[in-house]
């Protein structure tokens, strides 16, 4: 069996898990990533996009709308935006975001309106698994 390590996850409003994880896939911005023990250390933000970590109670999943993760060899700290468990994910929660980004990549140009492009359609990823 793998080994483990401390993952954490913290939003502004809450703490959402603490646990042994023996694997934790992330939504980086520049392209997900899979952090397990002994892994080399970074720090990475994050783009909206589903959070998985496996571990020895089983596998959890949590929605993001973006953030900071930092992985070290012994562990994974994952400071989001906002972010709620899987199944507390709705339509309407992602809407709200989506009418935010639409509203703010109509009036970008530039790197700016790529970078709002890019947010707009990983939200709307994040909408198509919204429950």
């Amino acid at each position: 069996m793998a080994g483990t390590m401390k993952f954490d996850l913290v939003s502004p409003e809450r703490r959402l898990a603490s646990a042994e994880a023996t694997e934790v896939m992330i939504p980086g911005a520049d392209g997900d990533m899979t952090a397990m023990e002994g892994h080399a250390p970074v720090i990475l933000s994050l783009r909206p996009g589903i959070l998985r970590v496996s571990g020895p109670e089983g596998t959890a999943e949590y929605a993001l709308t973006g953030g900071f993760a930092e992985v070290t060899a012994s562990s994974a700290t994952v400071l989001a935006e906002q972010a709620v468990p899987r199944a507390e994910l709705t339509a309407a929660f992602v809407d709200s975001m989506i009418a935010g980004a639409r509203e703010t990549a109509q009036g970008a140009t530039g790197a700016a309106r790529d970078a709002a492009d890019r947010l707009l359609a990983d939200l709307e990823a994040l909408r198509a698994t919204a429950a």
